[in-house]
């Protein structure tokens, strides 16, 4: 059964209510992917879950976050280079119901590994955020 599922172009201060919703974040340069990551981070601080960063090697040191006063005791960075099975680790995290939130980049999930997500995301409590250069709204069709 085919399912779609939302992509959303948001800033981060748009937190979103809707859990269906994959949200894109459009940045322009490192600088403001830091920004805006940092964002995201800062809204889910407070919160008793995780967050999962599955990022790239130029993420924010735990120095910069710490000076943010982000709760790094509460966040789970996986590196690129460290994943073996990248749709096993989101179906996990956003299936477990132990995560706030699950951030990433494009150029590590491609629009095809979204597509190939056996999950539904209208049950879960985690949300999904993606950090794009590339930002585009379209319903992508989930495989149940």
């Amino acid at each position: 059964m085919l399912q779609p599922i939302t992509i959303r172009t948001v800033k981060s201060y748009q937190q979103d209510t809707q859990s269906e919703s994959v949200n894109l974040i459009q940045i322009e340069d490192e600088i403001s992917a830091t920004f805006e990551l940092l964002k995201v981070l800062h809204h889910y601080n407070s919160s008793n879950a995780w967050t999962l960063l599955i990022a790239p090697d130029n993420v924010p040191s735990k120095a910069l976050l710490d000076s943010c006063s982000i709760d790094t005791s509460k966040l789970l960075v996986i590196r690129q280079k460290h994943l073996v099975n990248l749709e096993y680790v989101l179906n996990s995290a956003l299936n477990n119901g132990n995560f706030a939130a699950v951030i990433t980049w494009t150029d590590i999930v491609k629009n095809n590994q979204i597509n190939n997500l056996s999950l539904n995301l209208t049950k879960n409590s985690a949300k999904l955020y993606c950090f794009t250069k590339h930002a585009k709204s379209q319903a992508i069709p989930l495989t149940q």
